[in-house]
């Protein structure tokens, strides 16, 4: 085992969330998922050990003498499962991340797949999976982790960089990047965290069992989710950022009422300060619940939002902007 490193990337995710968690997307003709990787970085090295597993963060480190014991640990459980699946020999694995926890912003997927890489090279010298099927991988790991069904978005943002289209179809997802500014796409994007971390798994479960048991508001609220990410898609690649800004707040408004673990007070308040400053429209990132929300604005907008944001105790996330970078590693 060789020392490695790797970085993938945090996403933001305007539309046609959870119908990226199979078979969802399958059950809405015509379904995908739109979202863009943020420059918030989130990054894994390892190191060779003589013996035992070693995890660092920027907040704590702690030692392991099995890969067993790292999967047991409330910290490590997500190395661990990984590591088992790999046969990750004895190392330090060192974890950066530029997100806050349970932001919403797919961090942890970017985790996986940036541990995944760093493996991939530690081991055999070279990149061996392409992003699609390591993506894959780290969805089921995840999936192996929670005991719950989970998507794959994320694992897609990490490592592709840009705006993506994920279409949910027959025998797989097609990726499309979206042709579109990122810069332009920056100055019109604010994100913001609530102070809130968010779990998503518990539910999205809900929502998945509500839509395979066929109930008729599941089924409708998921319907003008997919229109909605038809409508993002088509607005971001003409440029028309307020119409995408709609469409992102359309999108919001068939969401939250998915479940009643969608939205919070923190989240409507920061949505709706937003709103009165003149931002075209908005979402929680991810399944919500905490976490952060985006929103869509004229630029000349910009200041009053966050100045209503930092008295609303939101914490600006200005490096939260679209990024090109893919998974890199070395």
């Amino acid at each position: 085992m060789k020392p490695a490193r790797a970085t993938a990337w945090c996403r933001v995710d305007f539309a046609g969330g959870t119908l990226d968690i199979w078979p969802l997307g399958l059950l809405h003709r015509g379904a995908s998922t739109v979202n863009v990787a943020v420059a918030l970085p989130v990054s894994v090295a390892l190191a060779p050990r003589a013996r035992g597993y070693r995890l660092v963060s920027p907040s704590a480190a702690s030692e392991y003498g099995s890969i067993a014991e790292l999967a047991a640990s409330h910290d490590g459980a997500l190395a661990g499962v990984v590591a088992e699946s790999i046969g990750l020999p004895p190392c330090e694995i060192l974890v950066e991340s530029a997100s806050p926890r349970g932001a919403g912003l797919g961090a942890s997927s970017a985790l996986t797949v940036a541990l995944l890489a760093a493996a991939e090279l530690a081991i055999a010298g070279e990149l061996r999976q392409s992003p699609l099927e390591r993506a894959r991988s780290a969805r089921d790991l995840e999936a192996r982790l929670m005991g719950l069904p989970t998507g794959m978005q994320d694992h897609l943002a990490a490592q592709l960089g840009g705006a993506l289209a994920v279409e949910h179809e027959i025998g797989g997802e097609r990726v499309t990047p979206l042709a579109l500014d990122l810069d332009e796409l920056g100055r019109h994007l604010l994100v913001a965290y609530t102070g809130q971390s968010h779990f998503s798994a518990g539910a999205n479960w809900r929502v998945i069992r509500g839509r395979l048991d066929g109930e008729p508001a599941i089924v409708e609220r998921l319907e003008r989710i997919r229109d909605a990410a038809r409508a993002v898609r088509s607005a971001l690649e003409r440029g028309d950022w307020s119409a995408a800004g709609a469409a992102v707040a359309a999108e919001w408004q068939a969401r939250r009422g998915l479940s009643s673990e969608v939205s919070t007070e923190a989240i409507e308040a920061l949505l709706a300060a937003a709103r009165e400053r003149g931002a075209w429209g908005g979402k929680a990132c991810g399944a919500g619940g905490g976490g952060c929300v985006a929103v869509l604005a004229p630029p000349a907008a910009g200041e009053a939002i966050r100045a209503a944001w930092r008295d609303l105790g939101g914490q600006l996330l200005g490096n939260a902007r679209p990024t090109a970078r893919r998974l890199e590693a070395g």
